[in-house]
């Protein structure tokens, strides 16, 4: 709760913030002057209801959409040795991180794979792939199991989560005022808003867009470490490192779906411009982060 108190606070400071940059640099002298009846202060109320909501929507759904849409089979009644040694795992890695026991699931899927997901650090759930388990041994799939439940612990489903809406909001805020800009300056439109307005929002939202995504997975990458060191902590740094070691020898690895890529324990590799949308870093970064610890 603290966590997102602090981010709205934060996301309310700079919105103040911009308001004030803009009175004291007249910009919204400028645009009267120029005919634009924009109501700065509304639009960013709005842009932060919309930017937020939709975040905020899609991490209260996400336990859900996971188990609907990665087809997540929970563990309730152990039915073999490989389940009751999960749910185990699981439990005494939430009690040394401190949090609640998540629920904990499989899904089908060839790809070695895992990921956490949830609203509340002690309402979360930890799933991992069946090609993890038939890829890697016993204390491999620990340490996977101790980096999910270190992003549970780090709250960083949450972070992420509140970090989306904040780029959110200054995308939506930021496209509509140049939207407006275009249709009252350039085409001068005089009531309304003219075609203009709405081609301009929505190639300038999608520019922004694509920037916006370029931070939020630069964030993604640089909290993988944490959760690498977190995953060290909980089972050992040398099968951290042998679980990472283990995920190089699958060669084509691919990123879960929508928005579980950045919670998966790896993603997809990219090259060049593409490696700025990556949600992970590069698995030999990964290591010899590892590595390099005192």
């Amino acid at each position: 709760m603290m966590r997102i108190l602090l981010f709205l606070a934060t996301n309310a400071a700079v919105l103040v913030l911009i308001s004030i940059v803009f009175q004291v640099f007249g910009f919204e002298g400028i645009l009267a002057e120029n005919g634009v009846d924009l109501n700065l202060q509304a639009l960013l109320v709005l842009s932060a209801v919309i930017g937020f909501g939709g975040s905020f929507i899609s991490l209260a759904l996400s336990k859900f959409l996971a188990k609907r849409s990665m087809g997540v089979q929970l563990i309730e009644q152990p039915r073999n040795n490989t389940e009751q040694w999960l749910l185990n795992t699981v439990k005494r890695q939430a009690e040394e991180a401190g949090i609640g026991m998540p629920e904990v699931g499989i899904f089908n899927s060839p790809d070695p794979n895992a990921f956490a997901t949830g609203m509340r650090r002690n309402n979360a759930l930890v799933a991992v792939s069946t090609g993890l388990l038939q890829n890697m041994n016993a204390d491999e799939v620990e340490a996977v199991l101790g980096h999910e439940i270190s992003h549970v612990a780090n709250g960083d489903m949450v972070t992420m989560g509140l970090l989306q809406g904040v780029v959110n909001t200054f995308v939506i805020f930021l496209s509509r005022v140049i939207g407006h800009v275009v249709d009252r300056v350039v085409f001068k439109t005089e009531r309304g808003y003219g075609p203009a307005y709405f081609v301009t929002s929505i190639v300038a939202q999608i520019f922004l867009s694509i920037l916006a995504s370029m931070i939020v997975m630069w964030f993604s990458r640089r909290r993988e470490f944490r959760a690498d060191a977190g995953g060290a902590r909980l089972s050992s740094r040398q099968k951290m490192t042998g679980a990472l070691r283990a995920l190089q020898r699958n060669t084509q690895p691919q990123d879960l779906p929508g928005e579980f890529a950045a919670f998966g324990i790896s993603g997809g590799i990219g090259r060049g411009m593409k490696k700025l949308f990556m949600s992970h870093p590069p698995l030999e970064q990964r290591i010899a982060a590892l590595e390099s610890e005192v």
